[in-house]
């Protein structure tokens, strides 16, 4: 449309004539210009599967021409590529799916050519094409199959506990999260066990418990594959789930000796002689073959070499004598090597336990400082005595104590609770007729063999108060007449001693001894 304004002005004055008159030119439409789509080639996907009359995607163009004007942009939409799958509405450009059952596993991919035709798609009209490419998308439709029910899968019996022996491997068509799969073993398995490699969709056979071949060489069982998640509407009437046989086999391998308990533990009594028998360890080669096996002793761990180890038959003996006092366990250890490959050794450790002998008399506990008041009265107690013996008897020490021969200054009372009272047989004891007294005293044990033993107690004899406290234990120097001392005559020889030692031979050395 136009608008156009004109005026009637005198040529020679320029002086209007008229007013103004307005001109309004209106243009007709024809039809010269065809459909345009937006994009020359879109993208859309529907489900595999999908109902017929499924909308994928609407496709719309556009006409320059006058929509209110005649046909020029009136619209028809048709497909000309894509049937018999798609079909298209030919008023709004919205595709649709035309054929039941359409499978993603067959054909996943189509192209659709749409054409938009203006003059409301009589002849002469003008056109545009657009290009639809439409993806079918996965849907779990697919249960997943073994190719091939039977596996065979071969293992050494080495392999270690939680260790993959093999893989197997179920087919889904499907794709994403509809082909996860999980495995399982029908009934469970006590040596074998099998996971779902989450990666690859495998299954991973394990190990769950120790294989042996001489034991058991073959095993069979039967594994079940199912999807992870299921669509309900495909689960009537099919079995989303498949089995398969899998045959293990144990290969074997050459195995160190095994030793017929680990550790051992050994009694022994301390003082046997060398060469005395101590025990026998066993071992063998847990292999078909069944190989001879010799037995040594690791040296480090008897570095006093005090056993032996027979390597034919495993017998253990001592090489020196064994003393409980000194070690009460011995802890060594055996090799076992299998005679045709030295490489396969085992050690095992052998605990000796040194039992007690009662080889050792008992003793006193303690060196006793004891004393005897010049004063004391008969019947007196100046002393308690223990003893101790290095020996372990089974219920106990149980001591007795003795005084061999009969004394005039002293006696014992045994308390019989492995103590005893060392009393006075008599008062009046004198520093100057004796300062010292040496009382033997047997201490016996009630083990067997009875040991015993005697000790001598030190009594020294010393001045007192009236309370028995000690003062002085020095003993007195008295004069020659009184008669002589132990002092006295300690004395006299030690003035001897220097007058031969210092004197000349013709000289004569009078010495005041005192």
């Amino acid at each position: 449309m136009y608008t156009l304004h004109a005026k009637v002005l005198d040529r020679n004055t320029n002086a209007e004539l008229e007013p103004d008159t307005e001109f309004n030119i209106k243009i007709h439409d024809i039809n010269d210009n065809a459909p345009r789509f937006e994009k020359e080639v879109f993208y859309a996907s529907v489900p595999e599967m999908s109902e017929v009359g499924t909308s994928v995607v609407t496709v719309t163009a556009t006409d320059a021409d006058d929509q209110t004007y005649g046909n020029s942009a009136k619209l028809v939409y048709s497909i000309l590529q894509g049937q018999p799958y798609f079909s298209v509405d030919s008023e709004n450009g919205t595709i649709k799916t035309a054929l039941p059952g359409m499978d993603r596993e067959v054909k996943e991919h189509y192209q659709v050519v749409i054409q938009a035709k203006d003059m409301a798609g009589q002849m002469g009209g003008l056109s545009g094409t657009t290009t639809v490419s439409i993806t079918l998308s996965d849907v779990n439709d697919s249960p997943p199959r073994f190719a091939n029910h039977s596996f065979r899968v071969t293992t050494v019996e080495s392999t270690e506990i939680g260790g993959a022996i093999g893989r197997i491997k179920a087919d889904d068509p499907d794709v994403g999260h509809n082909a996860e799969m999980e495995y399982s073993i029908v009934g469970g398995h006590d040596t074998f066990n099998i996971i779902t490699d989450q990666a690859t969709q495998e299954g991973v056979i394990i190990i769950k418990k120790a294989l042996d071949y001489e034991s058991k060489r073959d095993y069979d069982f039967r594994v079940e594959v199912k999807n992870t998640y299921l669509d309900a509407r495909f689960i009537h009437g099919v079995q989303f789930k498949d089995y398969a046989t899998v045959k293990v086999t144990v290969e074997d391998v050459d195995e160190p000796p095994v030793f017929a308990r680990n550790p051992y533990i050994i009694e022994v009594h301390e003082d046997t002689a060398a060469g005395s028998f101590v025990g026998v360890v066993l071992a063998r080669d847990p292999d078909a073959d069944n190989k001879p096996v010799k037995y040594s002793i690791d040296r480090h761990t008897d570095l006093e070499r005090l056993f032996n180890v027979d390597s034919v038959n495993g017998t253990i003996t001592t090489l020196k004598s064994l003393d409980r006092e000194m070690s009460k366990w011995h802890n060594i250890s055996v090799v076992a090597t299998e005679i045709n490959n030295p490489r396969q050794t085992t050690r095992v450790p052998v605990f000796i336990k040194v039992l007690d002998v009662n080889d050792n008399a008992p003793e006193f506990a303690m060196s006793y400082d004891t004393f005897v008041c010049e004063n004391v009265k008969a019947g007196q107690l100046i002393q308690t005595i223990s003893a101790v013996d290095t020996d372990e008897p089974l219920v106990g020490h149980k001591f007795v104590f003795s005084i061999s021969g009969t004394n005039p200054n002293f006696t014992i009372v045994d308390k019989e609770d492995n103590t005893a009272n060392i009393l006075t047989r008599r008062g009046g004891f004198s520093r100057r007729e004796m300062s010292m007294y040496f009382l033997p005293v047997v201490i016996s044990d009630n083990d067997y063999p009875i040991q015993s033993s005697t000790s001598t107690l030190i009594i020294r004899v010393c001045a007192c108060d009236s309370r028995g406290n000690m003062q002085s234990c020095n003993p007195e120097v008295l004069p020659f007449s009184d008669g002589l001392t132990t002092g006295a005559l300690v004395a006299i020889l030690l003035c001897v001693i220097i007058l031969l030692s210092k004197c000349p031979p013709v000289r004569v050395c009078v010495c005041d001894c005192g």
